[in-house]
């Protein structure tokens, strides 16, 4: 069977046997079922894209069609798995970092109370969604599998069902990407409509003969499945569902933020460059929102005290650079960010799960304090992640960093760059304030706490993650000869939208100009880095005194600039003053009314009718002979 068939298929066997028969099984089989379908997985995506690799670089394009799925008129689609560059980079990142996430939780989720089977059962459709999605050879496939992992996060996240908090948190995330959902279906609709095909291909291909540049309708489009990123890449105004969806076990966490749902978003706008360049205003849009989720979000990271949730909006701040990318046109720049930002928000998530580990669930930093010593392999690869999304030097996250920051100089000018440069400046103050609070300093743990180290499941794995946040980067080396082998490898895919894009700009760049500002970057992170131990672990009284001077600030910041608080108010509120009075004055009055109305109309006629059923025999006779009566009667005339 072709590998490109096997990587969808056999998570989706992992799934169907433990969710099945999981809860028959032994734990550690249920782990190992989960666990052995994600490396299959993993192994079928390595074999496709070296399959690939041996193709010529125009040609590198593999197809598997299992066979028609909808026709409905002129429009008919097929199951059809596609794998090219750009799908080649996400199904390794997928089951690459997946596959990790599933060892890690064999170890973190032993004699889980809520059920390891059903556990794993989730993890692994969760897997075969997103691998449907980046796989999807036309748009039908990928909307299912958009779907798929909508349905898995809301499973994940409220895998804990017996608390209030992780089922609510699971169907705030349901609920708000329905919303974004709902405008990418509407774009789908139009496609179809005007091109007669879902074939992305196809459409990518006919776009810019069919549709006019800036028009309305390309442009509309684009917006509409720009929305539906939003939803899935907790964008603004949709960004509200993620930092909730901490409810959920810590690898959950991980699996969405790093390799699965979040970048479903930008892998979307990714797929769909040639619209978003045939329609500027969209491409706006997607660099300003993108731009305005990464220092938003980055100001309430600066204020959270619970470790996971200082993430979450990391993740959300993460995002938004990415969509920068997308929105200045470099494409490969995002999709480069998105794949180093797995491997290290896959480790400070899974580091940040070692330390709630061996502090028995604890999740407050204030808690915390002085890890250091006590878990010294968590310290070290949790030091690494951090070190690689501060964007120093030469981590993972310095090269695709700074690459979106240089191209949005070039395209967007110098105002966007700074803007950029401060969420930078940000996300290194915030992580480094993680730090002091967690490992540094002295202890503010729980008298009853005895922290521990990892597990070796759980701990080999934070060693290859950290492992690839350091070397991660490599790949795509600026100013070196064939030093960018990613942008290489993604050029058949988007070097043509680029060239439209970016020539004007790079015409006037130059590799001192782009040094010169990766300079200025790894010297704001190195300053954001030396800030954060300061007001955090060196001067603390200095945190305290900032926090006195910009209380409106902190305060605005810390309740999440009141997101939560304008959708009660503005969505929420309404909504359930109107269902209240529909329920009232339609439900009761109409719908019961008239149900209600009938039962009562018919009793009253049988109560009249049951008097004829005296159970008298000359009665009955008496009826007899008047009805022959009134026969006769009519009969007669």
């Amino acid at each position: 069977m072709s590998p490109l068939l096997l990587m969808p298929l056999l998570p989706l066997l992992g799934f169907l046997v433990n969710g099945i028969v999981g809860h028959r099984l032994p734990r550690r089989l249920a782990g190992a079922i989960g666990v052995l379908a994600s490396l299959g997985a993993f192994l079928a995506a390595v074999s496709a894209v070296r399959l690939l690799l041996s193709l010529a670089p125009e040609a590198r394009v593999i197809e598997a069609t299992l066979g028609d799925w909808i026709t409905a008129g002129s429009l008919a689609t097929a199951l059809t798995l596609r794998l090219d560059a750009l799908s080649a980079v996400m199904v390794l990142v997928v089951t690459g970092v997946g596959f990790l996430i599933h060892v890690y939780s064999l170890g973190y989720m032993h004699g889980d109370e809520g059920g390891e089977w059903r556990y794993f059962a989730y993890l692994n459709l969760f897997l075969f969604a997103m691998l449907c999605l980046v796989l999807g050879g036309n748009l039908l496939v990928l909307f299912l599998g958009w779907e798929g992992v909508g349905l898995c996060s809301y499973l994940l996240i409220g895998f804990w069902f017996t608390k209030p908090a992780p089922p609510a948190a699971g169907m705030k995330a349901f609920l708000v990407n329905r919303v974004g959902d709902f405008a990418f279906l509407i774009g789908l609709f139009l496609l179809a409509t005007h091109f007669g095909t879902l074939d992305l291909a196809a459409i990518l291909e006919r776009a810019p003969r069919e549709l006019v540049p800036g028009g309305m309708l390309v442009t509309t489009i684009a917006v509409l499945l720009f929305i539906g990123a939003t939803g899935k890449s907790a964008q603004i105004p949709l960004h509200v569902w993620l930092p909730d969806a901490m409810e959920g076990p810590t690898p959950v966490s991980a699996l969405i933020h790093a390799a699965t749902m979040v970048t479903a978003g930008v892998y979307l706008v990714a797929r769909a460059h040639v619209l978003y360049l045939m329609a500027p205003a969209a491409l706006a849009l997607v660099a300003g929102i993108g731009l305005a989720t990464a220092l938003m979000a980055a100001t309430i990271a600066l204020t959270q005290n619970d470790i996971k949730r200082v993430l979450a909006y990391s993740t959300i701040s993460q995002l938004g650079y990415m969509f920068v990318g997308c929105g200045v046109g470099a494409f490969t720049a995002a999709i480069f960010h998105l794949m180093t930002h797995a491997f290290f928000k896959a480790l400070l998530f899974l580091g940040s799960g070692s330390v709630i580990h061996a502090l028995h669930g604890e999740q407050d930093m204030r808690r915390m304090g002085g890890l250091r010593r006590k878990l010294p392999l968590t310290h070290a690869t949790f030091l690494a992640g951090s070190l690689a999304i501060a964007g120093i030097f030469p981590l993972a996250g310095f090269f695709s960093k700074d690459e979106i920051l240089f191209e949005a100089f070039l395209a967007r000018g110098p105002l966007v760059w700074a803007l950029g440069l401060g969420g930078a400046l940000l996300t290194a103050f915030y992580m480094f304030r993680l730090m002091a609070l967690t490992f540094y300093g002295e202890g503010r743990l729980d008298p009853h706490a005895h922290p521990h180290e990892a597990p070796p499941s759980m701990a080999i794995v934070l060693v290859i993650l950290a492992m690839l946040s350091v070397v991660g980067g490599w790949v795509g080396v600026p100013f070196v000869e064939g030093g960018n082998r990613f942008g290489t490898f993604l050029a058949p895919v988007f070097a043509d939208a680029e060239h439209i894009a970016l020539t004007a700009h790079h015409g006037h760049a130059s590799h001192g100009l782009e040094l010169g500002l990766a300079g200025i970057s790894l010297a704001v992170a190195v300053a954001g880095i030396l800030l954060g131990l300061t007001a955090y672990l060196w001067r603390p009284a200095l945190s305290t005194a900032l926090r006195a001077r910009l209380a409106g600030a902190h305060t605005l910041f810390a309740n999440k600039w009141y997101w939560d608080e304008i959708y009660q108010a503005v969505v929420v509120g309404p909504l359930v003053g109107l269902a209240g009075l529909l329920y009232r004055r339609f439900d009761l009055a109409v719908i019961d009314g008239l149900v209600n109305g009938t039962g009562i109309t018919v009793r009253a006629v049988a109560n009249r009718a049951r008097i004829l059923q005296s159970g008298n025999v000359r009665s009955y006779a008496l009826v007899v002979v008047l009805g022959v009566a009134v026969v006769l009667g009519l009969m007669w005339k």
